[in-house]
């Protein structure tokens, strides 16, 4: 990690300057004297730093899953609500993720490596593979978001930039010739924390065809990931997600935040509660607890579970509580505060004073009564909660463990190593085996899956994607039945006096719905797409048609 990032400083200025213009972001705004770089191996090597500067955005990480029924954000100006309610348009299109700067900065890499006389061909091809991987990476979250997009690659001006969109179809294809090639030239492993190696690039091929129900691709990159034998589970679910766990075995790639060379700016402080200063940007819901089973292994609609509603976080899911701070919980606040705290969201007043965390008392209180425990759990970890060096997931293992299972269970059906693959990561959790005689067949196999996936990855920005690529049994994307109507928290009182964290909260499950209400969502089947912004169709002409709903 600290290889890369001492150079991050001279690559990101180097490349600054061959960056993408403000038409669409893609064109060099003028070229760097051929007498002042591109003559070493070194020059090769800043400029990939700065391809990696930006890849993936920690940040935007843990906001991607307010645009799914498992997260909010109630601040308008961030943009993450307007497309969790519904109510994009390209001229208001809410967070926008169509930016060609780090397409553009590996096109230059790409175009320029070859002019470089003193560098090795094991040199050449290593920096070639992590450029053509962060370039098909870029490719496939614009190519999933907004359908189709164009494909740009050496333009020496604004107007030969000016192409296009190409098919669905074309840029997923131009995605594999780009990562198929950087695997075969990769490394087994990473040369240090924060580069890419072979397991990161088949992550990215593997989930870029499970999101297209390319099953055979997808469960083939899955196994040649675990065949790699560089990966396994860590032990502690939790560790993942703090400092401590930031070498874990099973991180395939992480965004890399150094506390005081490349801090992540504010999004821990965003993720906080009002109380202990934190703005409350982006937080769960109960959409997101009610997914989560019993420790039995029983949902909670089922009448043998012995789930109480009025005592809903008691006897659930390990990974809960290790997950999402709800109200009766204890947390660890940020310093200089620090100590053990309990979360209160329930009550309007606590010791006969308005409490700061009850959702209607200020704009920085959880809405939903919620708070995200991965990444901020304990706060106390980070020296400065606005300035940490948290280093939020990109791939792990267990996803890779769970691509396996639903592809194959798609491809054949239940099996002995699919149920495998799932209870490695059910029994990490502290879970109970799958119950094979209630998951026997293909569909009721499926639809354990789709949960395991949903709790094992909540608030690690996957979910908008699984909901608007899953069905329904009638046919219709999962996000139409669970991205409409309101969306509601949960209403009740909580027992400051009582020691137990699961009980000590009381739930009204009769609250009227006017109570309960955060804001009424809405899912149409053309949102399963993003609107291609305004900006974009007004600075290139040649675009085409903006996505079906949004013209």
């Amino acid at each position: 990690m600290n290889n890369l990032y001492k150079c991050l400083l001279v690559g990101a200025l180097m490349i600054g300057s061959v960056s993408c213009s403000g038409f669409l972001d893609t064109a060099p705004r003028n070229q760097l004297s051929p007498q002042t770089t591109w003559k070493t191996a070194d020059d090769a090597e800043k400029f990939l730093v700065g391809c990696y500067d930006g890849w993936e955005d920690g940040g935007t990480l843990l906001y991607m899953d307010c645009l799914s029924d498992f997260g909010y954000s109630f601040h308008a100006h961030e943009g993450f609500n307007t497309i969790g309610n519904g109510t994009m348009t390209p001229s208001a299109p809410g967070a926008s993720f169509y930016n060609y700067s780090i397409i553009g900065r590996c096109n230059h890499l790409l175009d320029k490596i070859k002019d470089i006389p003193s560098i090795s061909d094991a040199q050449r091809k290593s920096i070639v593979a992590q450029a053509k991987a962060i370039r098909a990476y870029q490719y496939f979250t614009l190519n999933f978001l907004y359908g189709g997009v164009p494909i740009i690659e050496f333009p020496e001006t604004a107007e030969q930039a000016q192409v296009p969109r190409k098919s669905e179809a074309e840029v997923r294809t131009y995605i594999a010739k780009d990562l198929d090639e950087a695997i075969a030239d990769l490394p087994n492993e990473p040369a240090a924390r924060g580069r890419i190696a072979k397991g990161a690039a088949l992550a990215m091929r593997m989930r870029e065809a499970l999101y297209y129900g390319d099953w055979q691709i997808a469960r083939d990159k899955a196994k040649a990931i675990i065949d790699l034998g560089v990966y396994q589970l860590e032990p502690d679910y939790q560790k993942l997600f703090t400092v401590s766990g930031q070498d874990s075995k099973e991180i395939i790639a992480a965004v890399q935040y150094v506390e005081t060379t490349r801090p992540l700016y504010t999004s821990i402080g965003s993720m906080l509660n009002n109380a202990v200063g934190g703005w409350s940007s982006m937080v769960p819901t109960a959409n997101l607890v009610n997914t989560y089973e019993m420790k039995s292994g029983l949902t909670i609609d089922d009448p043998s579970s012995g789930y109480d509603p009025t005592h809903p976080f008691k006897d659930r899911d390990p990974r809960l509580a290790m997950t999402v701070c709800f109200p009766g919980a204890n947390y660890i606040a940020p310093l200089p505060l620090g100590g053990t705290k309990i979360y209160n969201t329930l009550d309007r007043e606590l010791s006969s004073k308005p409490n700061p965390d009850y959702p209607t008392a200020a704009n920085n209180s959880s809405k939903t009564g919620l708070t995200w425990n991965k990444y901020t759990y304990p706060a106390d970890q980070y020296s400065n909660v606005w300035s940490a060096n948290a280093c939020p997931i990109i791939f792990r293992y267990a996803e890779v463990l769970l691509s396996y299972a639903e592809a194959e269970n798609e491809l054949s059906g239940p099996s002995a190593d699919v149920y495998a693959k799932i209870n490695l990561v059910r029994r990490r959790a502290g879970m109970p085996a799958v119950d094979q005689s209630k998951y026997g067949t293909k569909e009721t196999l499926r639809e354990l899956i789709h949960r395991e996936r949903a709790v094992e990855f909540a608030g690690e920005g996957l979910r908008r994607a699984d909901i608007v690529r899953w069905k329904t049994a009638d046919g219709k994307l999962l996000a139409e039945r669970v991205l409409n109507g309101p969306l509601e928290r949960m209403v009740g009182t909580v027992n400051m006096s009582g020691t137990d964290p699961y009980t000590r909260a009381t739930i009204n499950p009769s609250a009227s719905a006017t109570e309960k209400l955060v804001e009424t969502r809405v899912f149409r089947p053309h949102n399963r797409y993003l609107p291609i912004p305004q900006f974009v169709l007004d600075r290139n002409p040649k675009f085409g048609a903006n996505n079906p709903g949004y013209n």
